[in-house]
């Protein structure tokens, strides 16, 4: 294994450690996405919904544009490794 793949390999275990520990203390998880536009996001939730939001001007919250549906946000997670 080389040191990139390495490096990858910590970088997403973090990252669900992260998400473990967001959504098991009842907050939502961001996942950034190229997929989307810029200034758009998914954010997941503890009870598993993920919708597509817009982060606002001041940075400090964001509108909600859309709720998946299950399937739909299970391949969500599946593209982003988190599934």
């Amino acid at each position: 294994m080389g040191e990139l793949e390495v490096l990858e390999n910590v970088g997403t275990a973090a990252v669900r450690r992260l998400r473990d520990s967001k959504l098991s203390a009842g907050k939502p998880f961001m996942i950034n996405s190229d997929e989307l536009p810029s200034g758009q996001s998914y954010l997941e939730y503890p009870d598993g919904t993920v919708c597509i939001v817009e982060v606002s001007a001041d940075s400090r919250s964001f509108v909600i544009l859309d709720t998946l549906a299950a399937p739909v946000a299970d391949a969500v997670r599946l593209r982003h490794g988190i599934g």
